[in-house]
């Protein structure tokens, strides 16, 4: 019990971190990649503030989804019979 406890705050770490650096990396590729005026002087920060935003906002989720990949990895070894 204790080493799921231990493993499903190590997966939610993982997704605190991991999920909104990848958000903010597709975000600002996208905004650049498909609107010209990203990172003209006119824009005023405009997409980077947008990428950060929506890093931001998925710190919580991706706690949410790394402890809920760790639950499922538990559930399926102790269906499985696996002792590990």
């Amino acid at each position: 019990m204790l080493k799921t406890i231990a493993q499903s705050l190590a997966f939610g770490l993982i997704g605190l971190i991991g999920l909104p650096i990848l958000t903010g990396i597709l975000a600002l590729s996208l905004g650049y990649l498909f609107d010209p005026r990203c990172g003209t002087p006119g824009d005023s920060g405009g997409c980077e503030m947008g990428a950060a935003t929506s890093a931001v906002a998925m710190a919580l989720p991706g706690f949410a989804i790394g402890v809920g990949i760790a639950l499922f990895r538990a559930w399926r070894r102790s269906r499985s019979g696996d002792p590990r």
